[in-house]
């Protein structure tokens, strides 16, 4: 996608839409004022009119409702809308005029980045396998953004930042919603490569299905004993010009289809499970984020890859095995697996690429659904300091996060009657507390933070994202990344 950012007026500017953003007690230019419609012109959030300037213009006016309400957020589900009508008119490119700062949390930075982001999450689409009428051409696709913004400081910067963020969300998006008979653990592996090969700050490791069971990563051999296909533990540094500060552990959780394994799903919705992946790509292509922006900042990133499948070599529940960390566990559902794989990486991200604070992202619990819904995504931390930078940072990207207590009596649930500590406790408790207890333990006391996204991964509605993958993770953790190096 192309972005820019102008000085000159919005009249001025070259592009097939033409957008304003009018907000309560706002009126049009006197230019507009007069123009056959804008009588019709409404201030009220996500109302929209189309106005004709002249007879090869169109100028969209969206309500931005509340001048004091208005922020990022707002801007992104604007900017959404915006995107929708420029389809109906075949429009390859907008510009928006950037509108009044509110307040506070609406910087003319993060107005404008609200804009880029919005525009470009919402022109996301997926229809590869869409049959066509060779005599029927595809839709054209919006190409080109422009923000008028005469007299305000440099965007140069916040711009550069959401444009790369976002795209690396639809990338992300695009690996969650590509089928599991071709988003395998491989193809992942071969994306980690393709993201090193094009950055010479990142270097990348990938182990195999006999390189994981000689190091002793019990948790992921026994969730990929089930699958034909061959699991991968995919490692991943990134280190910036000018990084001096600690190391940062991005773990993503990547079952490419689960299952359930031999404590099999209900088939109703089981071709959703191919989501299972989304923590693993949102931190693929966080790093790809990174890079890209050259950030100074230290990153490694590990991402457990398998999928969870019943077959006669499958782990069966009650069976035991022994984690990376030497802690033993009774898998008891072998649904709750992907617990066991983080652990595995937690502990390799700390004591073998170095990490000194951790985020693991994940769909961990249906739990988080039934706690919070799509809106946040759930957070546990062992670190208060830690915990309020990632909340900050979904603030700031919208991906936003409600935190969960951590206790020693649900700790207490994670106790094993044969071994440390069972997978699945037999009392229906606290389900996604319970799952950040458990992999609490394979920390090593880092300071760390876990996002469990398997609410706000997918068919969450925002306008800027629809019913489908959101990528939900990359711009919350390139915003981390990038305070951290600030």
């Amino acid at each position: 996608m192309q972005v820019e950012v102008t000085g000159q007026p919005l009249d001025a500017v070259e592009a097939d839409l033409h957008v304003i953003g009018l907000a309560d007690g706002q009126e049009l230019d006197a230019t507009y004022r007069a123009l056959p419609g804008a009588a019709d012109v409404r201030a009220g959030f996500r109302k929209h009119t189309l106005l004709r300037p002249d007879a090869s213009r169109r100028l969209l006016v969206v309500g931005l409702g509340k001048l004091d309400e208005l922020d990022a957020e707002r801007l992104r589900i604007a900017a959404a809308l915006a995107v929708t009508q420029a389809g109906m008119y075949d429009a390859t490119s907008i510009a928006w005029a950037l509108p009044e700062a509110g307040g506070a949390a609406a910087t003319p930075a993060a107005l404008a980045a609200g804009l880029v982001e919005g525009a470009i999450l919402a022109s996301f689409r997926f229809d590869r396998y869409k049959s066509r009428d060779p005599d029927d051409p595809p839709p054209d696709r919006l190409e080109r953004i422009v923000i008028s913004a005469p007299a305000q400081d440099d965007l140069g910067e916040a711009i550069a930042t959401a444009r790369v963020s976002a795209e690396a969300a639809n990338r992300a998006r695009e690996l969650q919603v590509l089928p599991a008979n071709v988003v395998t653990p491989s193809y992942l592996a071969t994306r980690a490569h393709e993201i090193a090969d094009g950055y010479e700050e990142v270097e990348v490791e990938v182990l195999g299905r006999d390189a994981i069971s000689e190091r002793g990563m019990g948790g992921l051999e026994a969730v990929a004993r089930g699958s034909a296909q061959e699991p991968k533990l995919i490692s991943l540094r990134y280190v910036g010009a000018g990084a001096d500060g600690d190391t940062v552990g991005l773990v993503g959780k990547a079952v490419t289809f689960d299952t359930g394994g031999i404590s099999i799903k209900p088939s109703a919705r089981m071709e959703e499970m191919k989501m299972d992946m989304s923590g693993g790509a949102a931190v693929l292509e966080t790093i790809a984020a990174i890079a890209e922006l050259r950030l100074p900042v230290s990153v490694v990133a590990c991402v457990p890859s398998t999928e969870n499948m019943p077959s006669g070599t499958a782990t069966r529940p009650g069976d035991i095995i022994t984690q990376l960390n030497g802690k033993t566990v009774e898998v008891n559902n072998t649904d709750a697996e992907g617990r066991l794989i983080l652990a595995d990486a937690m502990t390799h991200c700390v004591r073998e690429l170095g990490a000194d604070r951790l985020v693991d992202v994940a769909t961990l619990t249906g739990g988080v659904v039934i706690a919070l819904g799509s809106t946040y995504a759930g957070l546990l931390s062992n670190d208060d300091g830690w915990a309020e930078h990632v909340l900050a940072a979904g603030r700031r990207t919208g991906e936003l996060a409600w935190r969960l207590p951590l206790h020693p009596e649900y700790k207490e649930l994670t106790r094993g009657k044969d071994a440390d500590l069972t997978n699945s406790s037999a009392k229906r408790k606290a389900s996604t507390i319970y799952a950040a207890e458990f992999l609490q333990e394979f920390t090593d006391e880092v300071p760390w933070a876990h996002l469990d996204i398997a609410g706000t991964a997918w068919d969450v509605g925002r306008a800027y994202v629809g019913n489908g993958p959101t990528g939900f993770g990359v711009r919350l953790l390139v915003a981390l990344l990038a305070e951290s190096s600030a």
